[in-house]
Order: structure tokens, then C-alpha cells, then sequence
């Protein structure tokens, strides 16, 4: 049995958050999850349809309550409006029952929503939600309902170690993590379907360590052969986040993948990212590290001017979406360029279609978190509310 003491000092870090790991029950309380759901918004529209209360932000002061609204907040002078209430607090704490759900912009979210003014004048919103239902709408976001159970109870313990791994970073900020590709897609209650929610269900409490310390479960949509070493991306070196060969994703409708872009697209991105750059003549890939991704991409202009980018860089630059991943090359053609490329993502860690192939092939979810995450083990960390 794992050392409960050592544990609870692993997650201590947490101040907002009381929990343990172990093999047995503990009780503790549940970890609650601070998600940025809207961000640098003028206005939020606010609609709850069941009894409500509006509280000042990290006060007990109720300054609105009733039994349905609907509503726009907006920033005012000296704090917000709720309406046309004006309320003289740097944002509020919205909180309806367990079952009830609140909208934001026509999204609906389970949990409390804090509406924060920021110091730009404009609203940060904060999903508050208690881990696993926060992971109710995580999974369909990541991967389809309809794959095999395995695969999707991967991705649930994959997903809570790096939501819970991201509460450990996140003390100085008002959220844990986003909402969107930067942190793991949520799309709240809307997102949840039967399978994932059960995914979440029959894994709970489960995560991932390494040497009984949590690491970043990486993840991301088609490896196309090989996942990345982390250490080429980011300051990180740890077994888990390895490459590894895969042989399992080659059902995975990303595994190749065309893109045409304008010069004059790639041109202005360098100009906005401060890179010095006429009219541009060629591209080229002047460096790939071992397993073929592109280490170096140099950029030549009409005057025999260039930049010299990483190949995390570039495909930051144009847009992780457009650039699918850095395993890619250029063909320069009639005023655009063609990027051909292998997978999608940045390849650390768990290829989640390398996971939908392992899953058909009979794998559990223990081995495929064994093959992509080498080294790690599965922690169950129990709550005290079942």
C-alpha cells in the first residue's frame, strides 16, 4: 500500500482543495475545478431557470435572488449591471441547486459561474465544478461517444490526472484551466452523453503518476507513427512522456492531411509576430529531429533576407488548426505554399486515435495508459461523496 502521508503531501499544494490518494477510501472533499469559460467579453448573457442566488464575488452577500432570470451583464463604471441593477463589486458568484444548470452566452454548465471584472473592463467568466462532472463535459469534447468503453476510460483517467496536474500549477490565477484546445476541450452539460459520462463513472478517482508525483497527461488527436519525446517541446523530461512507436492509429481519418496557404498569410503572421520580412521566396525544412517532426523552418525573402523558426513556432504562428502538427513539409507554388503533413496535434503522449485502435484490438485501458504513458502508475484518489 502506498504511503498515505506522502500523498497527502503530494496534493497539499492545492490550498483550495482537500484531498488524498490511496488504494483504500479517505474522506476527504471533493477537488473543485476553476474553468475559464469566456474571456475578455464585453457583456455575458445570463439565464437560470430554477431559484437563484447572486452573491458579491467571494462574499456571502446575497445581491440578487428570485426564481428565474434572464439577463445581460454588463461592466459599468464602479462594478457591473445586472440588467439594470447596478451592483458596486468587481463581479459575482452565481449559484442555483446540484441539478440545476445556468447558461452563459447560451451555453449550460452544471456547477457555480463566477463573473469576474477584470482591470480591462471586461469579464472573465469562471466555471467552478466538481472534478468528475467536470469531466462529463470533457470526453465527448476529446474523443466520439461511440468508441470502444476502454478507450474512452483512458481518456477519462488521462484527462483528470491533467485537470488535477493544472490545479497544482494554477494558484496565482483566477482559473485552473481554459476551456479549449490550450488546456482540454469542455463544452459543459450540453457535451455529456451516456458512454463518456459512464467512462467518467467507472474510473473515478483514478489518475496517473510517476514515482508518486503527478505529471501532465499529455494527449492529442493522431500520432501518425510515433509519439513525441516532450523534452523537444517543453521543459520536461520524464519516462511517461517518451515517444513511443505507434502502429495504431493508422485508421485515424488525420493521419494525412493537406493545407494551402497564401505567402502573403505567412508574411503577415511574421510581421504581427515581429519578424522582419519582405515578399517571401522560399520555405524550407532545414532540421527534423529523429522521428521525422520538424525541428527548423527558415524562411527566405526576395531581398536574401531570413527567419529561422522552430517548428513549434511555425505551426503556433499560423494556427495549431491549420498547421496540424509539426511533422509536415512545403512546396512553394504560384504565390501560396503547400503543406503536407502526418497527424494532428503536438504527439506527446496518449495518440487518442492510437487508443480507439488498441481498444478494437482487446486492449484495457490499464495497457494502453502503460504503452503511451511508460513508466506511470494508476493512484485512485477517493472521495468522500459517492
Amino acid at each position: 500500500m502506498r504511503n498515505p502521508i506522502s500523498l497527502l503531501i503530494l496534493f497539499s499544494v492545492i490550498l483550495i482543495h482537500a484531498f488524498t490518494l490511496g488504494e483504500t477510501a479517505q474522506e476527504v472533499m471533493i477537488p473543485i475545478v476553476r474553468v475559464n469559460i469566456e474571456d475578455d467579453q464585453d457583456g455575458i448573457s445570463l439565464a437560470l431557470k430554477n431559484t437563484y442566488k447572486i452573491y458579491a464575488l467571494n462574499t456571502e452577500r446575497i445581491v440578487m435572488e428570485g426564481s428565474f432570470l434572464r439577463t445581460e451583464v454588463r461592466p459599468a463604471k464602479e462594478g457591473l449591471t445586472i440588467g439594470e441593477k447596478v451592483v458596486k463589486v468587481p463581479g459575482i458568484t452565481v449559484k442555483v441547486p446540484k441539478t440545476a444548470t445556468v447558461f452563459v452566452n447560451d451555453k449550460c454548465f452544471r456547477g457555480t459561474i463566477d463573473i469576474i471584472k477584470k482591470d480591462n473592463g471586461k469579464f472573465l467568466v469562471v466555471n467552478r465544478i466538481q472534478l468528475e462532472e467536470y469531466l462529463y463535459g470533457v470526453l465527448h469534447q476529446e474523443v466520439s461517444h461511440l468508441w470502444p468503453m476502454e478507450a474512452l476510460k483512458a481518456q477519462a483517467i488521462a484527462a483528470r490526472t491533467f485537470a488535477l496536474y493544472e490545479m497544482q500549477q494554477s494558484k496565482l490565477r483566477d482559473y485552473d484551466v481554459r476551456s479549449d484546445i490550450y488546456s482540454q476541450v469542455y463544452g459543459g452539460r450540453a457535451w455529456e452523453r451516456w458512454s463518456t459520462n459512464r467512462a467518467v463513472d467507472l474510473t473515478r478517482g483514478q489518475l496517473l503518476t510517476c514515482r508518486s508525483a503527478l505529471f501532465p497527461t499529455y494527449f492529442h488527436a493522431t500520432c501518425a507513427g510515433h509519439t513525441e519525446d516532450a523534452s523537444n517541446l517543453w521543459n520536461i523530461d520524464i519516462p511517461p512522456l517518451k515517444g513511443v512507436t505507434c502502429d495504431y492509429c493508422k485508421d485515424s481519418p488525420h493521419s494525412v492531411w493537406t493545407k494551402e496557404i497564401p505567402l502573403y498569410e505567412i508574411e503577415n503572421k511574421l510581421r504581427e509576430s515581429k519578424y522582419t520580412i519582405g515578399k517571401i521566396a522560399s520555405l524550407a525544412v532545414i532540421d527534423r529531429n529523429k522521428i521525422g517532426r520538424v525541428g527548423k523552418v527558415e524562411v527566405k525573402d526576395d531581398a536574401g533576407s531570413s527567419v529561422i523558426l522552430t517548428g513549434k513556432d511555425f505551426r503556433q504562428m499560423m494556427g495549431p488548426n491549420e498547421i496540424r502538427s509539426t511533422n509536415f513539409d512545403f512546396t512553394v507554388k504560384k504565390g501560396s505554399v503547400i503543406v503536407d503533413g502526418l497527424g494532428w496535434g503536438h504527439g506527446v503522449g496518449m495518440c487518442q486515435w492510437g487508443a480507439y485502435g488498441l481498444a478494437l484490438a482487446g486492449k484495457k485501458c490499464e495497457e494502453i495508459l502503460s504503452f503511451y504513458y511508460p513508466g506511470s502508475a494508476i493512484t485512485t484518489l477517493k472521495d468522500k461523496a459517492q
